[in-house]
């Protein structure tokens, strides 16, 4: 089987994130991430998502087995995978395909644990499964994750399960390019 990806004709572990640089070439970690088994491990440049979202749509809903997705958003040149791509699976719901086809869910090949959604320049990362870099004293267990931004907004807040009353920006579809709903849609 080939993996090849629609918005390239070359190969698509020479681009980020998947090309892993020399060491020296590596940026400073901000944040750490890996699967359950240990497989995948990956690392963040940046402190800060450019966004964060918590998506309800009924795929997200079906592949995270939960009411609705968390995803921090960060460019895809923010991200390296420490082992390379071979501990990697993919699959792309647009195309009903396991071939690197964007835009495509990322899993770990061995637990199957979520890693990302990854579109053309940007990568879904799921914060539960970062670690951070910079951990404060004062922070506490669990007050490094604000630095994450809880979330921004929903998307396809039409189609939730469980009302999010958190005076959070509520979208139908995809935020700013459809309607606006309120807490209770």
């Amino acid at each position: 089987e080939t993996n090849t990806s629609t918005n390239t004709n070359t190969d698509w572990t020479t681009h980020p994130p998947y090309n892993t640089p020399p060491p020296s070439e590596l940026r400073p970690a901000k944040w750490r991430g890996r699967c359950q088994c240990g497989q995948v491990t990956y690392q963040l440049s940046r402190e800060r998502p450019l966004k964060a979202k918590f998506c309800h749509c009924r795929g997200c809903q079906v592949m995270h087995g939960a009411p609705f997705q968390w995803a921090a958003i960060f460019h895809k040149t923010d991200l390296t995978f420490t082992r390379g791509a071979s501990g990697l699976s993919f699959y792309s719901s647009s195309h009903n395909t396991t071939e690197h086809k964007l835009p495509t869910k990322v899993h770990c090949r061995v637990c199957q644990t979520p890693i990302m959604d990854e579109g053309r320049n940007v990568c879904l990362l799921f914060p539960m499964a970062l670690q951070s870099v910079l951990v404060r004293r004062d922070e506490g267990r669990d007050g490094w994750r604000g630095r994450l931004r809880l979330s921004d907004c929903h998307i396809f807040y039409g189609q939730r399960v469980v009302d999010i009353p958190d005076g959070k920006p509520k979208w139908s579809g995809l935020d700013g390019k459809s309607d606006r709903l309120d807490d209770e849609g």
